[in-house]
């Protein structure tokens, strides 16, 4: 007798959907699983056992083949348990429809299902293969209802599973989630506020300006000045997450198995910080089965560098492809896959072992630590913004800035205006103009070219930097809903790119 279930599997962002085909004969007793499978899907045959038989079933004493198909592709994970367990089971109990559902789940020993990662991405695959019902962990069972038109049946356990597909105990599916509503209802982080940062006029307004545009910053300054503080503000004043950005962001975090039973959907702007000793792989994601890395984890969001210039070589220049192409290329024997990677690169340094003030910074000693940097990298980062320290009669908490609700406001009218603009271009912010792009949209008044034109002379400035600051001057002019790119915007965008006169002679 061979009976045939449904799974899944993934690669990357990869889906894989496997037939499970079960083949039970009254001979030698033996359990085995062919297919190329992993080490950690053999395993499961004496996990499998073990948890029919602490559910109450029996196990059967005969020969059992199972295959997993197609046979040459490589099968990894935990996902088969539960339908490998069910296959198994069919032989004693009458279970009607099984070719027709949808299967994933871990068994543990006393027959609990546990969660499994990429539970979101399944469903969604799942629908596509023409798919009406799936079977998964009750701790998926959530993220999985995220997918509209597939009833999600949780399953706490496998003898609750026997109960439902013989009709002695049916569960309902749990209802889709209602995104609209969900969005709408998103609270604000009151403990994180823009209005808490004592001065530092130049560099919020700086910060305004780079959410505004998508543009990435290194911010530099002693310490103590509030580089951190400002960066942790940062997802606070960023356009709300769209439903098409939520669902990718949820996907790459329910891949790598970081979604809560109780939340499963991604509603706010991802900030990752990793620190400062991760490795390459951590960073840019990998492995032998790849998974995201932190680049992938901040996509639609920020992904914050402290201490820039401590980070290995390597590690900064996996950044460059991300940073250039807005994915993550991976390569491996089994065949390449990609993990978008769209985020706002936000870097700080100290650039003084002295600790001096932005006025008083050397020069050299500034090379020094910016060689640690390569050029190519810092070539991609839009804004250099000086954090000095606060003078005291600025830390008046009575007196405080604007609240990051009122700069939000800002960003999203500018961020409107860009999407109306590039609507064409398939691309969303000013940071991502090509060369064509900026000649065409970043238009300037005769007063604005001529001091442009004076400051590249002067400093030697290279076409990149002259581009940079067009985009940022452009910017700028959204958020004043300007046309035409004036003087006081190339004046500001100027200010906003502080190592330019060092790095023209780098």
């Amino acid at each position: 007798m061979v009976v045939k279930l449904n799974s899944f599997t993934f690669f990357g962002m990869q889906v894989i959907k496997v037939d499970i085909e079960i083949d039970i004969q009254t001979k030698v007793p033996e359990f085995e699983i062919v297919g190329l499978a992993s080490q950690s899907v053999k395993e499961s045959c004496r996990r499998i056992e073990t948890a029919i038989q602490n559910s109450g079933f029996h196990f059967p004493g005969k020969r059992i083949i199972v295959n997993l198909a197609p046979a040459g592709i490589k099968k990894n994970g935990t996902f088969f348990d539960f339908p490998i367990a069910l296959g198994i089971l069919s032989e004693r109990y009458e279970m009607e429809n099984l070719d027709k559902i949808a299967f994933v789940g871990e068994l543990s020993l006393n027959g609990e299902l546990r969660k499994i990662p990429g539970g979101l991405l399944i469903a969604i695959y799942a629908k596509k293969m023409g798919f009406d019902t799936i079977m998964c962990p009750e701790e998926n069972g959530k993220e999985m209802s995220i997918v509209d038109g597939i009833d999600v049946i949780p399953i706490r356990t496998l003898k609750e599973a026997i109960e439902h597909l013989c009709k002695i105990k049916q569960k309902t599916p749990i209802n889709t989630f209602n995104f609209k509503e969900i969005i709408t209802k998103i609270e604000e982080d009151e403990n994180v506020d823009m209005n808490e940062v004592c001065g530092q006029f130049i560099a919020r307004k700086g910060i305004e300006v780079a959410c505004a545009g998508g543009h990435n910053i290194l911010l530099i300054g002693p310490p103590g000045t509030g580089k951190t503080m400002l960066a942790k503000r940062i997802p606070s004043i960023l356009p709300p997450l769209s439903i098409e950005e939520s669902l990718e962001t949820t996907m790459l975090y329910s891949i790598s198995g970081m979604i809560e039973p109780d939340n499963p959907l991604i509603l706010k702007r991802p900030f990752r910080s990793p620190h400062h000793t991760a490795s390459d792989v951590s960073i840019i994601g990998g492995g032998k089965f790849p998974k995201p890395g932190e680049v992938s984890l901040s996509h639609n969001g920020v992904l914050y560098l402290d201490e820039f210039q401590l980070f290995r070589s390597n590690v900064l220049q996996v950044l460059r492809q991300p940073l250039e192409d807005g994915k993550v290329s991976i390569s491996r024997a089994e065949g390449m896959v990609e993990f978008p990677a769209r985020f706002m690169l936000v870097a700080s340094m100290n650039p003084s072992y002295k600790s001096s003030d932005v006025d008083r910074w050397d020069p050299e000693e500034i090379k020094s630590v910016l060689k640690k940097i390569s050029t190519p990298l810092l070539d991609r980062i839009d804004m250099h913004l000086a954090v000095s320290k606060v003078d005291l009669k600025d830390i008046n908490y009575e007196n405080r800035g604007e609240s990051s609700k009122q700069i939000k406001e800002r960003i999203i009218k500018a961020r409107n205006i860009q999407l109306e603009r590039f609507k064409k271009y398939n691309i969303f912010t000013n940071a991502e103009m090509s060369h064509k792009l900026v000649s065409k949209f970043c238009e300037l008044k005769k007063g604005a070219k001529d001091l442009l034109e004076a400051i590249m002379q002067k400093y030697s400035l290279s076409i990149r930097s002259y581009e940079k600051i067009l985009k940022i001057s452009r910017t700028i002019a959204d958020l004043t809903s300007a046309e035409i790119i004036e003087e006081t915007h190339i004046t500001e965008a100027l200010r906003y790119r502080c190592l330019d006169k060092i790095l023209s002679n780098f």
